[in-house]
C-alpha cells in the first residue's frame, strides 16, 4: 500500500500496525505462560474463539477490559503510556 503523504493512509497503516502489535503480545504472553488458546480463555473467562480473535493481527476489537483481564490471567498488567507523534 502506497502511503506516501496521505495523512488518511498514513493513519490506517498506524492503525494497523497497533492492532498487530498488540495481538502479538497477546501471543507472546500467551505462549511465554505454555498455555494453549483454550486455557487461556478458560482463565479469563470467555471462549477459545475469542483468544484466536484476539491474536488474529487484522482483529480491530481489541478492548481495555479484555486486555486487563488477559492480563490479570497471566499475572501481568497492562503499562499504557502516550508518546510523542512522529
Amino acid at each position: 500500500m502506497f502511503i506516501g503523504s496521505d495523512p488518511k493512509r498514513r493513519a490506517a497503516a498506524d492503525k494497523a500496525f497497533e492492532d498487530a502489535i498488540v495481538s502479538q503480545i497477546i501471543y507472546d504472553a500467551r505462549v511465554a505462560a505454555k498455555l494453549t488458546q483454550r486455557q487461556l480463555a478458560k482463565l479469563v473467562g470467555t471462549d477459545q474463539a475469542v483468544i484466536s480473535r484476539l491474536e488474529d493481527a487484522d482483529y480491530e476489537g481489541h478492548s481495555l477490559t479484555m486486555l486487563r483481564r488477559i492480563a490479570s490471567a497471566l499475572g501481568k498488567r497492562i503499562d499504557i503510556r502516550f508518546v510523542d507523534a512522529a
